[in-house]
């Protein structure tokens, strides 16, 4: 949890930047990707202790409000991003939550409301892709969405890594440990060509875990912090060069040091600020 402080004591500091209080999505925003029997339990702490364990931390009040102020955030940035091109979410990225119950240190899928929200609330022909570079495979994104023709889901993931048991997105790209910077970013050009030729999206929902990075406890892809900022670049590149508004989310990070995930995060930040001011 220290690591939002601390980013976002850095972000605020930069010039170009707004920051905003994150609002909570509402009760139906959130029942756009989830099952009501869930929302419920969630809402009145009903969740089993086996549901909690899932989950991995206990519930409370804080803990819901919480949960919906990291899905409300992305959906937030999601609309600004339609007037501004970028914008980003200072957390999120909780892409381990199922349709019908949390999994994964995740209780709400921020990903898959914001991306329902949009199409119901401004624009039901969006096409919308969920980019998700978090080192662990987006299982409950690509469940939650796994009939929805509207929205495409590409998670480039550690293949050894939680989840065990994968979920089917429309595009997976599973890595060995150790794969390092060139085939990393190999990968992530070959995933962007896919998705321009058999999906072309109007809007992307990215997810820019910092566990890739050779300093985190449980990420095991050894991807240099240069290679991190390339890994941002060439998302950026791609939406700039179509056109294409990009809303962002930190997701995972477990540095051995805090502040090497601060830092990688900081990263993302400071490259998305360069290319929002390239825009037209």
């Amino acid at each position: 949890m220290e690591k939002y402080r601390k980013l976002r004591d850095l972000v605020s500091q930069l010039e170009g930047i707004h920051l905003e209080n994150a609002p909570a999505a509402t009760d139906t925003q959130i029942l756009y990707a989830h099952d009501p029997s869930y929302l419920v339990k969630v809402l009145q702490g009903t969740l089993s202790p086996q549901e909690q364990r899932e989950i991995g931390f206990p519930w409370s009040a804080q803990m819901v409000e919480r949960s919906r102020r990291s899905a409300g955030a992305t959906l937030a940035a999601a609309k600004n991003a339609l007037e501004e091109g970028i914008a980003a979410n200072l957390a999120g990225g909780t892409h381990h939550a199922y349709r019908n119950k949390g999994s994964g240190f995740c209780v709400f899928n921020d990903s898959a409301i914001a991306a329902r929200a949009l199409q119901k609330e401004i624009n039901s022909l969006l096409k919308i892709a969920i980019v998700d570079l978090d080192v662990h495979q987006g299982n409950g994104t690509a469940s939650i969405l796994e009939n929805d023709s509207s929205i495409f889901t590409l998670s480039i993931h550690g293949e050894n890594n939680f989840p065990f048991t994968k979920e089917v997105s429309n595009l997976d790209i599973g890595l060995p440990d150790e794969t390092g910077d060139e085939r990393y970013l190999d990968a992530l050009h070959q995933g962007l060509e896919i998705l321009d030729t058999k999906f072309r999206p109007d809007f992307i929902i990215y997810l820019a875990g910092a566990d890739p990075h050779e300093g985190d406890r449980l990420g095991k892809l050894r991807v240099s912090k240069d290679g991190m900022r390339q890994r941002d670049e060439c998302v950026f590149q791609y939406g700039l060069d179509r056109q294409i508004p990009i809303a962002f989310s930190m997701a995972g990070g477990y540095g051995k040091e805090i502040q090497s995930t601060v830092d990688v995060h900081f990263q993302t930040i400071q490259t998305a600020l360069q290319y929002q001011k390239r825009l037209p």
